[in-house]
């Protein structure tokens, strides 16, 4: 039987990065955990509970929408909304993390991201090459038949228009067979994550992500207080054999299989088949972040990893921020199709609205008129170029057994440094000098830290850039 409860949630306070959505959410799944809530507990209605707290009932509706799509609570239409009574003692775990201070200090984005463009930045594209014309002209375009509709708040899923050219794209250039209903839009890989964590995870289940690996994706899924393991990566990226043996089953496995993150080189097609054989066999997913996927220079683009998923295991997100510009803030995700109701219960729970209609209708317009194709074209061969450049610059003047290695694609460089060299150290004497590298220990996850630089070189337009750069490292290590 099903009971009645009053509420056990203090007062919210809507402190600053702490959404009043979240702190409910938080509080909910604190008393299921604690017990103070048990299976078939009657929780307050929206406009009860909006009124003793103090806030708008959109408030309550997305606390309780995130809640049920999650399993944890039972929509029961006019009877109200129940702890689920099917929940079983292990869903009842810790609530996703909060973010700490100690989070937001060590975010990678709050440390390396200067106020301005800086030489060898990671993760911008050529910002000196984008074709403003273009875009100029497409925007204006769209401003000239704008109509009163296309005011209005965007669709949360993304724009249709936008979303089915996504699609297409994917089919030809990444083999991936997809619809535009599989494809979400988000403002970025922080929010398709979120996105994944919310429809297909719970705190304490376990992940299996790359080491090194991008930091930023480790951030967000401690957040959701997901357990990490380490799994190294070696020529042929991540070791699947390894974390197969001597790793606990995980629930999803994070991998940059087009180019490792921050390593550069590609996920081995034996590897590939095993990683793929293995989710279907433990009914777990893969999230493969395809984020510079296009740029490779030695041979053509490997396929899609998802494009060899016969089994709808494999959630695919790409970005425009590192093939268009940073600014752009929009990114997208790939679901298997069995998937495609609950991200759409989620993503409208989580989003309400998309991102601004017109960046969305823009890159639309790019896409399905061939700029967008023409432009990556151009790209490859441009970041070709300037790749060569860069090496050759620096291995002119590095002191010498310091090499560059030589990635088959990627938008960035390594740099090994030689033992007993702290990397931390020397970037922030870089950075003194106006050069922003990043440090390759701090994408490290085991206390076996790797030691190195990495170097974007798509801006970097001259050989003397790079002559200067190996000339500040040599006197930085003499």
């Amino acid at each position: 039987m099903m009971t009645s409860c009053s509420h056990p949630f203090a007062s919210l306070d809507g402190q600053p990065g702490s959404p009043l959505y979240r702190q409910l959410y938080d509080r909910v799944l604190a008393a299921i955990a604690a017990g103070t809530l048990s299976p078939g507990d009657r929780l307050p209605s929206v406009r009860a509970l909006a009124k003793d707290l103090g806030v708008a009932r959109g408030t309550i509706e997305l606390a309780y929408s995130l809640l049920t799509s999650e399993g944890y609570l039972l929509a029961l239409g006019q009877n109200g909304t129940v702890v689920n009574p099917e929940l079983q003692k292990p869903l009842l775990s810790a609530p996703a993390l909060s973010v700490s201070s100690e989070v937001i200090e060590n975010s990678p984005d709050a440390l390396w991201r200067p106020p301005q463009l800086l030489p060898f930045q990671m993760g911008v594209p050529a910002m000196d090459e984008f074709p403003r014309k273009i875009w100029a002209r497409l925007g204006a375009r769209y401003l000239r038949g704008m109509r009163s509709g296309d005011l209005d708040y965007p669709p949360p899923h993304g724009l249709p228009a936008l979303r089915s050219a996504i699609a297409s794209y994917l089919q030809v250039s990444r083999g991936i067979d997809c619809g535009a209903h599989q494809v979400f839009i988000t403002s970025g890989w922080r929010s398709s994550l979120s996105l994944i964590a919310h429809t297909l995870l719970r705190a304490g289940e376990r992940a299996w992500v790359e080491d090194p690996g991008y930091p930023t994706t480790r951030q967000v899924l401690r957040q959701f207080g997901i357990e990490l393991e380490a799994v190294p990566v070696d020529a042929e990226g991540m070791d699947v054999e390894q974390a197969i043996a001597r790793h606990q089953a995980a629930q999803v496995v994070m991998v940059t299989p087009g180019h490792q993150s921050p390593l550069c080189m590609a996920l081995s097609l034996p590897r590939r088949q095993l990683l793929l054989d293995w989710v279907a066999r433990s009914d777990a997913w893969v999230v493969e972040d395809d984020y510079d996927g296009e740029y490779r220079y030695v041979s053509r683009p490997f396929p899609a990893l998802a494009s060899l998923d016969r089994n709808g295991r494999v959630l695919y997100a790409g970005t425009f921020s590192k093939v268009l510009f940073p600014g752009i803030r929009l990114a997208y995700l790939v679901v298997p199709q069995g998937q495609v109701a609950a991200f759409e219960r989620v993503s409208r729970a989580l989003f309400s609205a998309g991102s601004p209609a017109i960046t969305q209708a823009l890159v639309a317009e790019f896409i399905v008129e061939g700029h967008f194709t023409r432009h990556i074209q151009r790209m490859r061969r441009l970041y070709s170029e300037r790749r060569a450049l860069t090496i050759e610059a620096l291995e002119r003047s590095l002191p010498n057994g310091l090499l560059v290695e030589r990635s088959p694609g990627g938008m960035h460089l390594v740099l090994r440094l030689p033992e007993g060299v702290v990397d931390t150290a020397l970037t922030e004497q870089l950075l003194a000098k106006g050069i922003a590298v990043q440090p390759l220990s701090r994408w490290s996850v085991s206390s076996r830290r790797q030691s190195g630089l990495l170097l974007s070189f798509t801006n970097c337009a001259c050989a003397a850039q790079g002559e200067q750069l190996g000339a500040l490292i040599n006197r930085a290590l003499s």
